[in-house]
């Protein structure tokens, strides 16, 4: 799918997210706490989708939010006021990411990679806007390494794509091979289906 297909398809699903967001928090807020529980500085959450990482972010983090669909970002910027914290939400794609080199400390992104048409492309851009020094965090999901949930996951493969536009069998590790980030720590976990990964931008 292209990314205006990517933010149409999320666009009709916002109102789905919304509702069932108290499921998602009680499924993957404890690994979205671990995974970005320490994030600091000025912190950027790409493809921040209904805002569901930003109450497990320390209140001392400066939250910036960007998302490619237009519903997304309002479902995040309502869930802003609801747990009354500050940021700003911007409606953006994860590839052409509009801001200057070097503007955050942290960069965060959840089940994301598999959504975008180029994650590498993604990885790049969030290489590019973190600081030297800085960390790329990502929570991310990928085909399971027990085998009979892996064939599972490809058996709904092909569906799962068309429904979600999420490639459920990925290899989250792997788009790193052609970027400049260095991979300091991943952890599998969740028989392997969820990676927690650290990246660390080249230095300058």
């Amino acid at each position: 799918m292209s990314s205006g297909d990517v933010a149409a398809l999320y666009d009709e699903m916002a109102g789905r997210y919304e509702r069932w967001d108290w499921a998602n928090r009680l499924f993957s807020g404890p690994l979205r706490r671990r995974a970005f529980g320490d994030a600091s500085g000025r912190v950027l959450d790409v493809a921040c989708g209904t805002g569901t990482n930003f109450r497990y972010l320390p209140p001392t983090a400066q939250l910036v939010g960007a998302d490619i669909s237009a519903e997304m970002v309002a479902a995040a910027r309502a869930e802003l006021a609801a747990i009354r914290r500050g940021g700003t939400v911007y409606r953006m794609d994860a590839e052409t990411l509009a801001f200057p080199d070097d503007s955050f400390d942290t960069v965060i992104s959840a089940l994301s990679t598999c959504t975008f048409p180029d994650p590498v492309a993604a990885l790049a851009e969030m290489e590019r806007v973190c600081r030297p020094g800085g960390r790329v965090l990502l929570l991310e999901h990928g085909r399971s390494d027990a085998e009979l949930v892996g064939r599972l996951q490809d058996w709904r493969a092909d569906a799962h794509y068309e429904n979600h536009a999420c490639r459920l069998t990925q290899d989250p590790l792997a788009h790193f091979a052609d970027t400049d980030l260095t991979v300091v720590e991943s952890e599998a976990l969740v028989l392997g289906v969820v990676t927690l990964v650290e990246a660390r931008p080249a230095a300058d």
